[in-house]
């Protein structure tokens, strides 16, 4: 069997070596992969077990015992933190997309762009608004309720706003899961004498199971790489892990410490994104037969579908409140004192922060296509491809998704602040952050587009004299165009909003919106912070529409060109 092995991977060898090209590609992309996602998380590990040269534990025993366990403690509120954005975070979006899909209410289009709309926003947006709506002048507590001391900050203002930030991610889910349960199994139960409740309970929900579990991890591991919310709204009274790691790092200068606290919230992270991938892999039903899939019958009675609708109305206008707080404090004169509108934020903005505007979209938009383009050439490899390392390209490129942010941004500061990867306070550190930490949805897409297309169409192409190259950028890559601006999308909202990993990494000469944004809210600027935030979203909408234009124009002159 051993000798097999050898064989297989030796004639794999000798057919690579007739194409210079490829070979070289792979190598390239398997020492890019190595350097900027495994050797960085290699580094925390070590970093966080090296006390003086010498292997120790030291560095986790310090953690343990610190200040009467106050580390200790910043874990236990991180993981059941976490647990419980998860399980609301992903209740709530089980019933936005049961909603949607199974009740049948109306306003289907606007209740789907409310709950998509947290997405493409910077991720702490939330800890913003509830500062601005429930804190000593919030526009609730001190305006409606004329509360004097309310207090925003701890364990019941973070949960908010962590379940406004990922409760839509779990609906992205979600919905896909209930559309692909055939409606037919459902009208046969209830041919049968079934109620609508023992549907729900017996038909329905069992079939959903896998996809709520697999949303309840994702959201954990979310949970527990949040990083802006935290640190807005956490405090000291409740600590978070990530925020304790930043403040080692940057506050105390201490990356021993720094990196134990990274590897202690790597290890629940990567155990449930491992986990979830098992369950997604072992727990799937087929319900999808080829039969038609159309329902004669509705399995939500009218009363209960005006309570749904009634609980989407309620949690969208939740939603629309927080983002009109935003573009409200945007254009008020003193949030909590003044109404007076006046675009004195936006003046100050353009004045003092421009440059990072600038920045963060050169950043972004250099950093995108490049991470779109490796998504697509690693998801071709990884599937049409047979060589040694494969599975290794395939797991590494995947990483990314289950390493928190403020992880990578350590061991990118410990990976590349010497000789001879010295990049700290360059444009490059920034580029190569986000280009790797987002290219898993473009490999992810990128594969799910090959596996439905026929080899034989590539395989034609190298019969009729093409080359590897040739077939890819001809044949292959015009096929997966969709996953391709799916990833453009993706790279180009992380790249604008990401804060976790890139506020190690920020300098002097290259700054970012959102790291200028959390220094607002720091410094008590909210209007400011809310214009920073207003045009921030303006300009990913901008980008978002550009890129799908281009992509219509593109499909509609592929096909002109196809009906020729």
């Amino acid at each position: 069997m051993n000798k097999s092995f050898v064989q297989r991977k030796w004639h794999g060898l000798i057919k690579l070596s007739k194409d210079p090209l490829l070979l070289s590609v792979i190598v390239v992309l398997t020492l890019a992969l190595i350097l900027f996602i495994i050797y960085p998380l290699l580094k925390v590990c070590i970093v966080s077990f090296q006390v003086d040269g010498r292997f120790s534990v030291k560095n986790f025993t310090s953690v343990m015992t610190y200040s009467n366990g106050y580390y200790m403690k910043a874990l236990w509120n991180s993981l059941w933190m976490g647990a419980a954005t998860a399980v609301i975070g992903t209740f709530i979006a089980y019933i936005f997309a049961f909603s949607l899909t199974r009740a049948n209410i109306r306003g289907q289009k606007f209740f789907n762009l409310i709950a998509t709309i947290p997405i493409i926003s910077p991720p702490f947006i939330g800890a913003l608004a509830v500062v601005m709506l429930f804190g000593r002048n919030g526009f609730v507590s001190s305006t409606i309720l004329g509360m004097d001391n309310a207090n925003a900050y701890g364990p019941k203002g973070l949960l908010f706003a962590q379940i406004l930030t990922f409760f839509p991610v779990a609906y992205i889910t979600l919905r896909g899961v209930l559309e692909s349960i055939s409606p037919t199994l459902e009208d046969a139960a209830m041919d049968l004498g079934g109620s609508r409740f023992t549907i729900f309970r017996k038909v329905t929900l069992p079939l959903s199971i896998p996809g709520i579990a697999s949303s309840v991890l994702v959201l954990f591991v979310e949970s527990l790489a949040d990083f802006g919310n935290p640190l807005v709204l956490a405090g000291a009274q409740f600590p978070i892990l990530s925020v304790q790691a930043y403040l080692e790092i940057t506050g105390m200068g201490n990356f021993a410490r720094g990196s134990a606290l990274a590897f202690i919230l790597l290890v629940p992270s990567v155990s449930a994104y491992m986990l979830q991938k098992y369950w997604v892999s072992k727990k799937q039903y087929v319900t999808v037969t080829g039969k038609p899939t159309q329902s004669s019958n509705t399995m939500v009675s009218n009363r209960a579908r005006w309570a749904l609708f009634a609980l989407c109305c309620l949690i969208a206008s939740l939603i629309i409140l927080v983002y009109a707080s935003i573009v409200w404090g945007a254009f008020a004169k003193s949030w909590g004192n003044s109404a007076l509108l006046t675009l004195d934020n936006f003046r100050y903005v353009f004045r003092v922060g421009f440059e990072s505007v600038l920045d963060t979209m050169v950043i972004a938009g250099l950093s995108t296509p490049i991470a779109g383009v490796l998504g697509m050439v690693i998801a071709f490899l990884v599937v049409r491809k047979k060589f040694f390392g494969r599975r290794f390209m395939e797991f590494s490129s995947m990483l990314s998704f289950a390493v928190p942010g403020t992880v990578v941004g350590i061991g990118y500061i410990l990976a590349f602040n010497h000789s001879p990867f010295y990049l700290t306070g360059t444009l490059a550190i920034l580029m190569f952050n986000f280009i790797f930490r987002y290219l898993p949805v473009g490999v992810q897409g990128g594969v799910a587009v090959l596996s439905q297309i026929d080899p034989s169409i590539e395989e034609a192409a190298i019969d009729l004299g093409a080359g590897s190259t040739t077939t890819f950028r001809k044949v292959t890559l015009p096929l997966m165009i969709p996953a391709f601006f799916s990833a453009l999308i993706y790279s180009f909202v992380r790249s604008m909003t990401a804060i976790s990993a890139a506020i190690f990494l920020v300098s002097a000469r290259w700054k970012l919106m959102t790291v200028q944004i959390m220094s607002q809210v720091e410094s008590g600027r909210i209007g400011s912070a809310a214009a920073f935030s207003l045009i921030l979203v303006a300009i990913i909408l901008v980008a978002m529409a550009a890129i799908k234009l281009f992509l219509r124009l593109k499909y509609h002159t592929n096909s002109s060109i196809l009906t020729r």
